[in-house]
């Protein structure tokens, strides 16, 4: 998956209030209902909306959002946000995602032609979505930053692929095919990534109700383990950290500036999605750098980010906090 290596930057020393907020890992079982991701094993067969669906009466909730539509044959990772933390999966729709695919050969090829074809597909690619997609049908480029042959059965290659949110695998099946000289089509798929999200984490759609039903009876070890706090939704994205007396701002929907700055990672650039958190890790909001991250660690003044979207409740930290 191409996800940047950052190091966090301290740009001034502070201290969090313990009286205000609370650390993610610290949350009740129904905060985290309330604010919550849950990484599902979609089975196949039913839609990534009938999926939401069920999850909604598993859990006796209002509302939740998936990260990313997978066809009802299709398998694997599906992120799923819960209640007020569903517009966290914005940011996994744009995410890198990794597959597991079978493509089917209609003629016989030489197992030299199928590695050398595989390897000119790598990196920028042109594609025109399928017939039956939810996008405009037109040329696009995507990116493929990795596509690993697992094994070769006559017709049928295994192989893992990383790519750019909105690459097509059914396509890139049909395409490779086509370079080959003859047809394919997808045989089977399984999303086995999701930013940073793997198939090391998911759980069944049984799992949940088991654990929920568990917790309803006193016992919420296993539901503390496939539902995670939000913040869990936002590692592949870069993060800055804010001062306690910079929170409520935010949460009114003012832009982040400079001086409201504790922490934040390297290689942000303008116009990347960010994470605004607070120094007890918790998610505010995310925006879009308005500044590199060398000009947030360096500049005294100026906007950093701005398009907030706020997840954080107003007034869970006040207006101004002293400092210590």
């Amino acid at each position: 998956m191409k996800i940047p290596e950052r190091q966090v930057v301290v740009r001034a020393e502070m201290q969090t209030n313990p009286a205000y907020g609370k650390s993610p890992e610290l949350r009740t079982m129904e905060e985290l209902l309330e604010y919550g991701v849950i990484v599902l094993n979609k089975p196949q067969g039913p839609t990534s909306h009938q999926i939401v669906d069920y999850i909604k009466k598993i859990l006796e909730i209002n509302k939740a959002g998936h990260s990313g539509t997978l066809d009802p044959n299709v398998t694997g990772v599906l992120v799923v946000a819960l209640e007020k933390a569903t517009r966290v999966v914005e940011v996994l729709l744009k995410g890198g995602k990794e597959y597991v695919c079978i493509l089917y050969l209609h003629d016989d090829i030489s197992e030299e032609t199928i590695r050398k074809t595989f390897i000119e597909f790598l990196g920028k690619i042109e594609q025109l979505p399928p017939k039956k997609s939810a996008v405009k049908r037109q040329w696009r480029t995507r990116e493929v930053y990795y596509l690993d042959i697992l094994e070769i059965d006559r017709r049928s290659v295994l192989f893992r692929v990383g790519c750019q949110a909105g690459t097509y695998i059914r396509k890139l099946c049909v395409d490779v095919a086509q370079k080959m000289g003859t047809k394919g089509h997808m045989h089977e798929l399984v999303r086995t990534k999701v930013g940073k999200f793997t198939d090391e984490q998911w759980v069944s759609l049984h799992d949940l109700k088991d654990a929920y039903e568990d917790w309803k009876q006193g016992n919420e070890t296993e539901l503390r383990k496939i539902i995670l706090p939000m913040e869990t939704a936002v590692e592949h994205i870069g993060k800055v950290w804010l001062f306690d007396s910079a929170v409520d701002a935010i949460c009114h929907g003012a832009f982040l500036s400079v001086p409201g700055i504790a922490k934040l990672e390297s290689g942000i650039e303008v116009g990347d999605p960010v994470a605004l958190l607070s120094l007890k890790g918790e998610l505010i909001a995310i925006g879009t750098a308005r500044m590199n991250a060398q000009n947030m660690l360096m500049q005294e003044r100026g906007i950093a980010v701005a398009e907030t979207k706020v997840f954080m409740e107003r007034g869970t930290y006040p207006k101004f906090v002293k400092k210590e």
